[in-house]
């Protein structure tokens, strides 16, 4: 919070913007999109704090992570980066956490009809689950103070599970990392002063991927582990639901009409709420409230099982994208009838004046 104005000072005493993409702005200034040095140094301060008081060794290569991202990010905030290096690091960073930081699934609790796996396989749906959170949270990250909020909630709500799991460690990070979000809020939320950019999405979504992984983990069936939630896959699916379904539902349709997932367009949910003429506060409260009813739902009815809670998760978020789908219809239909009727009545008129 004490950091983001010399962020924003020094930003536009150097010309620190970037003016790519500006197609699928919302503004018509520039804004520093560097706001997520101020969360990610403030994050990486608290953890070695944490981890001098808990031994917590695990934390330096978290740490280690997120550095390599942070250059990355903001490498592509100010000049912009090529995607085979985007990903190219994006393995090097996800690698370092999984087969270094131990940060690797080793069951999908008979998700997608998936149980144990060994250590490559457990490693690589790791790899891939941490790359596409990264990615995930950079897409939500279009509208003033979404991606933040967003962000909060996941990683406050990871925080208040870990504590009832005993794991402070954990909560810890995930403490660590919405304070930091928070004090980056009060200058992105609308009208916004800062936005996070790549390297603020990519960091979020980094340590919230870490923390789902580890709470699947600690909560895993085994004879010797007693776990604090069931169904802890889906508990993980409904924290991150926003970024996770926002993600595929793009990435699908960009597919059918034959584009590259990859490039980006103004499709995503909070773009569609927009062309409803909803305002971005108005947006980022519909969608927060979207967040919090399933986490809420999936914690209340955990012993339903992973595979029928993630079907109603998804089945949920389907229906309000359906709903807006059928809202936008309405309005397109009703602009297609205005113009219809003016072109009559300029007939006419021009009928008349012969």
């Amino acid at each position: 919070m004490f950091s983001i104005p010399s962020v924003i000072y020094t930003s536009l005493k150097y010309s620190l913007f970037d003016k790519n993409d500006l197609y699928r702005k919302n503004h018509d200034r520039n804004i520093s999109r560097l706001g997520g040095l101020a969360i990610v140094g403030s994050f990486t301060i608290s953890i070695l704090l944490f981890s001098t008081l808990t031994n917590y060794k695990e934390a330096n290569f978290l740490i280690t992570s997120c550095i390599l991202l942070t250059a990355l990010g903001l490498k592509d905030d100010v000049y912009g980066t090529n995607t085979s290096t985007k990903f190219a690091i994006q393995i090097a960073v996800a690698a370092i956490l999984v087969f270094f930081g131990g940060f690797r699934l080793t069951s999908l609790y008979g998700v997608l009809n998936i149980g144990e796996m060994n250590f490559l396989w457990g490693g690589i749906f790791s790899l891939i689950l941490i790359i596409f959170l990264n990615n995930s949270f950079n897409l939500i990250d279009g509208i003033d103070g979404l991606a933040g909020v967003i962000g909060i909630i996941s990683t406050l709500t990871f925080g208040v599970l870990f504590c009832l799991m005993h794991q402070l460690p954990y909560a810890f990070i995930a403490f660590a990392l919405a304070g930091a979000i928070g004090g980056f809020l009060k200058y992105n939320w609308y009208p916004a002063k800062i936005f996070m950019g790549d390297t603020g999405a990519l960091i979020i979504g980094l340590v919230s991927a870490a923390l789902a992984i580890k709470f699947i983990e600690l909560n895993k069936f085994t004879g010797a582990n007693h776990p604090s939630f069931f169904s802890a896959p889906a508990i993980a699916v409904s924290i991150l639901i926003v970024p996770i379904f926002d993600s595929l539902r793009v990435f699908c349709i960009r597919l059918y009409h034959r584009k590259s997932p990859f490039k980006g367009d103004r499709n995503h949910m909070h773009h569609r709420l927009e062309r409803l003429g909803l305002k971005p506060n108005k947006i980022v409260a519909l969608t927060a409230s979207l967040n919090v009813l399933t986490i809420g739902s999936t914690i209340a009815f955990q012993t339903l099982g992973n595979f029928l809670l993630i079907i109603i998760l998804f089945g949920l978020c389907a229906s309000f994208n359906l709903i807006i789908t059928l809202q936008l219809s309405k309005i397109e239909s009703n602009k297609n009838q205005a113009r219809s009727n003016s072109d009559v009545t300029s007939v006419k008129s021009s009928a008349i004046a012969s």
